[in-house]
């Protein structure tokens, strides 16, 4: 067997009728992609950011016995939507499947501590090496917030700890947390897939024995009464600033915390609202543009 993938460039506002066409002319399955190399945060929880300029790819199964019409789909495509750039190619079967796989690759975060697909072997099988699923969920470690927080944690002495991983999408800041040492997670964000995905790769792991995550009500719930030694948020700054004094009665005191998801301009808004609250003792700058907050909650 043979696949078809027919790709579309266009603007965001397009997404929608382009995805729900190609779906109606036959297609298997549908991928987003950026156009234009366009940076995103990473979502807050229960959203989907798209790019400006989105490919919209659509992908048929050809069997060996039947062809498909392609200049016919194209044609029909072009009737629809004429001003958008449309290009196909065909692939072999083992090349589709792997295709989104080889889009990925271990990434190193500091001396011995490793993010691994979980289809790959570990480049030091004696590192952390936090294995993930990718499609799961947001927050793979590529995105510059990320990759922050998740170097903070292996700096930051975890172990025997109790953590607070807010806003945990994939769950990989609590994976992380748990593998370095943490004595227990508690993991929490709005979105019930983010519950499940965090679920999945704690379990992948094997730290889903010392990981609690659910939903923002389960989650207080759980937690009761006990405050957290290490608490890392990873979302954005307005739900950073409207939370900061909720935040501040979760931490023990002299308890540590990193915030990210935080670009340039957003800084100094960010850190006078925490100031009532905690000391931010370090700011850490990633890809231009991006920021992390760190220091410890007040006595």
């Amino acid at each position: 067997m043979k696949w078809l993938q027919i790709h579309i460039t266009v603007d965001q506002a397009q997404v929608d009728f382009t995805e729900t066409l190609l779906l109606s002319l036959g297609a298997v399955s549908v991928t987003l992609d950026d156009a234009e190399d366009q940076a995103l945060l990473e979502p807050l929880p229960g959203e989907t950011p798209l790019w400006n300029k989105v490919i919209v790819t659509g992908i048929y199964a050809q069997e060996d016995d039947e062809e498909i019409d392609v200049v016919a789909l194209e044609t029909f495509i072009k009737d629809q939507m004429p001003e958008a750039p449309l290009r196909y190619e065909f692939i072999e079967d083992q090349e589709w499947e792997r295709t989104w796989m080889d889009a990925y690759e271990p990434i190193q975060i500091g001396e011995k501590y490793w993010i691994v697909p979980e289809w790959m072997e570990a480049p030091e099988a004696d590192a952390v090496n936090i294995k993930l699923d990718p499609g799961l969920a947001f927050g793979t470690g590529n995105h510059a917030s990320t990759f922050l927080c998740l170097q903070w944690l292996g700096k930051t002495d975890v172990k025997d700890k109790i953590v607070i991983d807010y806003g945990c999408g994939s769950g990989i800041l609590g994976v992380a947390a748990l593998l370095l040492g943490a004595k227990k997670v508690y993991a929490t964000d709005i979105d019930p897939q983010a519950v499940l995905a965090t679920q999945q790769n704690a379990e992948l792991n094997g730290v889903l024995e010392n990981l609690y995550v659910g939903l923002p009500e389960e989650f207080n719930q759980a937690l009761g009464e006990q405050k957290a030694d290490v608490f890392v948020a990873n979302i954005l700054a307005g739900p950073l600033m409207a939370l900061a004094e909720e935040f501040s009665t979760l931490i023990q005191p002299e308890g540590e915390f990193a915030l990210a998801g935080i670009i340039e301009e957003q800084v100094d808004d960010v850190s006078r609202v925490y100031a009532e609250f905690f000391d931010i003792l370090d700011k850490e700058k990633r890809d231009e543009n991006w920021y992390r907050l760190s220091g410890k909650r007040h006595k």
